[in-house]
């Protein structure tokens, strides 16, 4: 987005747009000057001020350039096929007798479709190409066109009577609804997508030092999606691996990784079997077969030569989150050479003791509190004879309103804002919220690994310094089971920092003081 360049795209609407307008000055319908005179001024101000703004932001950024590399295209093609029906419509017209009646008909229902057509495609191309300014611009533009155009309409249709009139009546009110719903619609992508420009802007980063880019690299055989900013190439390289198992939140860590692009080049991934590493993926490994933990190892150690390779380092900086700390302790373990530092955020240990004690700290309180608390103790003997992720979930959900997270944020309006998100990155959302019975099929082995595994039962000498970051009100990764993990653990250096009134995602939570804690951490 906000790419500066020549768009063919746009010269090509333009001469979509214009040169029927050209040959109807000499079609005119024969009573269209007297509606001329009637026209409202201020419309005709919004329509001329829309024109200008239009012609230029529509030429001068290379984003409305056709490119077939994600879902987001639909977008472009929508906006195409409006423009292909708006030469549709001047075919009609010019093939019939020109009257006024001609010149405003409708094309499939669309009303007014000489004014509405051209607008609705520019707006629609502004979508794809994620460019709030030319949204803006055919929005003041379709203020004063469509305005004054369907001034004229009803002037034309309001001397009509008997049924005709009351058809229109009608038709007029269903349309003032429609009008409604799309006005609502036009808004809400013109606000996330005007947001989604400020964060770009924030997070940009110049490519003369740095890098600022979302690519797939080939690892272990599949072409995995990576995000990688740094102001300068040459600073420490830090791996982020994300939760879940299989919960990519690459589209939402600009929130937190802004911080950290001065000193440190920070590389965000989709690991093997979801995001938009599953949709790449999807024809060789459809039912993901090959993302087992084993080899999601060998896939994070791929990544870790290739960024050495690329940034020209010996080491990286671990620093994993829920999920991600499983599969970043257990590598810092077995590859402590190619380690530096290593930072767990809601540092994963067991399971089972983790929803003990989040069940054991619920039922004390709700007795405190003189809760009722015949449900929560009937989960937690469910859970334990059936430890399933639907047992687990019902536990949770009964223990949460004992560990409500005062500083959360809303990361669904992160996610629906950020400068990089992809319609692969919401659909992979939208599958694990209305398709989990699928979800939970396709990632079994990582699921059923996640279960099992006890990292009080594995080694527990790092070579490297290590830093826990939990938030104060986490159930998902209780602070307790973390303090019992670090009494245990031996390292050059170890701590565990507790950001107060956080849950489990402490790094969107509180983004900069989450920064500021890894910062020190690092430098110490």
């Amino acid at each position: 987005m906000f790419q500066f360049g020549f768009s063919y795209v746009g010269l090509l609407y333009l001469l979509m747009l214009f040169l029927p307008n050209i040959i109807w000055t000499k079609n005119q319908p024969k009573d269209y000057a007297q509606f001329v005179k009637k026209e409202n001024k201020l419309l005709q101000i919004f329509e001329r001020i829309g024109e200008v703004l239009v012609c230029c932001f529509v030429l001068i950024f290379s984003d409305f350039n056709v490119r077939f590399d994600s879902v987001w295209s639909i977008w472009f093609i929508v906006s195409f096929v409006l423009m292909l029906l708006y030469e549709y419509y001047w075919i009609c017209y010019f093939k019939s007798e020109k009257k006024m009646s001609d010149f405003y008909r409708s094309v499939l229902g669309i009303p007014v479709a000489g004014a509405t057509l051209p607008v609705c495609a520019f707006f629609l191309l502004g979508v794809y190409g994620c460019n709030v300014f030319l949204m803006i611009a055919t929005i003041i533009l379709g203020i004063g066109h469509i305005g004054i155009h369907y001034q004229h309409y009803l002037e034309i249709t309001i001397g009509r009577k008997g049924k005709k009139k009351l058809r229109e009546i009608v038709l007029g009110v269903a349309l003032g609804i429609i009008l409604a719903v799309v006005i609502l619609i036009v808004l809400a992508l013109t606000i996330i997508i005007g947001f989604r420009n400020c964060n770009y802007i924030k997070c940009f980063i110049s490519a003369d030092k740095g890098v600022y880019e979302g690519i797939y690299v080939p690892l272990e055989g599949q072409e995995q999606y990576l995000h990688i900013s740094g102001k300068n190439a040459e600073n420490p390289v830090i791996i982020y691996l994300h939760g879940g198992p299989a919960s990519p939140d690459t589209l939402a860590t600009y929130a937190f990784t802004k911080y950290f692009t001065d000193e440190y080049t920070i590389i965000c991934w989709d690991q093997r079997g979801c995001g938009r590493t599953y949709y790449k993926n999807r024809k060789a490994d459809p039912d993901n077969a090959t993302a087992s933990f084993a080899q999601a190892q060998k896939d994070l150690d791929a990544l870790v030569n290739y960024a050495c390779e690329r940034f020209g380092k010996d080491k990286v900086i671990i620093m994993g989150h829920s999920y991600g700390t499983i599969l970043g302790s257990e590598y810092v373990l077995a590859h402590p050479e190619k380690v530096s530092d290593y930072i767990g955020i809601g540092q994963f240990v067991s399971m089972k003791k983790g929803n003990q004690i989040i069940y054991e700290d619920a039922f004390a309180a709700a007795e405190q509190k003189g809760n009722n608390t015949d449900k929560l103790v009937l989960a937690y003997e469910t859970y334990q004879k059936d430890m399933s992720l639907n047992n687990m979930m019902k536990l949770r959900t009964l223990v949460a309103p004992y560990y409500k997270a005062e500083r959360a944020k809303n990361t669904i309006w992160i996610g629906l804002t950020s400068p990089v998100a992809n319609l692969d990155d919401f659909r992979w959302q939208m599958k694990g919220m209305f398709d989990l019975e699928g979800h939970i099929t396709l990632n079994k082995q990582l699921l059923d690994y996640s279960f099992e595994v006890d990292l009080f039962e594995k080694e527990t000498d790092y070579k490297m310094p290590v830093t826990f970051i939990s938030g104060s009100c986490d159930f998902a990764t209780p602070v307790k089971c973390t303090q019992e993990y670090m009494d245990i653990i031996t390292a050059p250096s170890k701590k565990l920092i507790v950001m107060e009134g956080c849950g489990h995602s402490a790094q969107f939570d509180d983004a900069e003081e989450f920064s500021g804690i890894v910062k020190t951490a690092l430098a110490e």
